[in-house]
């Protein structure tokens, strides 16, 4: 981008705000036009002078910085929004991302760093700092669950095959010699334990699953 980046600064901390006001100051390709340590301000600053670009903390008084970017996402589209915070909770970042900011920058990142981001988030590019990032992929693949139907045991699975089959709860434990009540209270284990909410459901996930076969530990009566 040829012409100068106009950026406004959003920070409760005034010693923070002016180093980073004063950071962006020396590359001739940036000028600060506003800053202010509110979300409510920093509204109305971005209505007023549509700047190229927000850098926006999260943790600050009144609006947060997710409430904040939200507004001025809705308010001033064209504006790129970058979160410069100490946060390093995924939850929060995710939050960011969905209110319509384009970068989530941690504190403690160089100038040389923060212009860039700055360029490419006014360019239409998403960035999120390289730790916080590696550190969502780990968590997102080790969160990865096991087949729920192994939670089964096989009097469960036996039971959600008849389900499958559409038998009644009073047809499975004519089948099965339990009473109609003992197989409600099977059923229910097996929703809670597949974590769905019916017996359709149950039993498409059962077929889903069934070209895997069905290992698991023996039953409990």
């Amino acid at each position: 981008m040829s012409d100068v980046i106009e950026v406004l600064v959003v920070d409760d901390h005034p010693l923070f705000r002016q180093g980073v006001v004063h950071s962006l100051g020396l590359d001739p390709e940036f000028r600060v036009v506003g800053e202010t340590a509110s979300g409510e301000e920093a509204l109305a600053m971005a209505q007023s002078l549509l700047p190229h670009a927000v850098l926006l903390d999260i943790s600050m008084p009144g609006w947060n910085g997710i409430q904040t970017a939200e507004k001025i996402a809705m308010a001033c589209p064209a504006t790129a929004i970058v979160m410069l915070t100490m946060s390093e909770d995924k939850d929060k970042l995710l939050a960011a991302l969905k209110a319509g900011a384009r970068g989530y920058v941690l504190k403690g990142v160089s100038a040389r760093e923060l212009t860039e981001v700055l360029r490419a988030a006014v360019d239409g590019e998403v960035y999120v700092s390289p730790s916080i990032a590696a550190e969502m992929l780990v968590s997102l693949t080790q969160r990865k669950a096991p087949d729920p139907l192994q939670e089964l045991t096989d009097r469960e699975r036996k039971i959600l095959s008849l389900i499958g089959g559409g038998k009644t709860n009073r047809e499975i434990g004519d089948a099965l010699f339990l009473s109609e009540k003992t197989i409600k209270h099977y059923v229910t284990n097996i929703l809670q334990k597949l974590q769905v909410r019916s017996r359709v459901e149950a039993a498409l996930l059962a077929s889903r699953h069934e070209a895997g076969g069905a290992g698991g530990a023996g039953g409990a009566d």
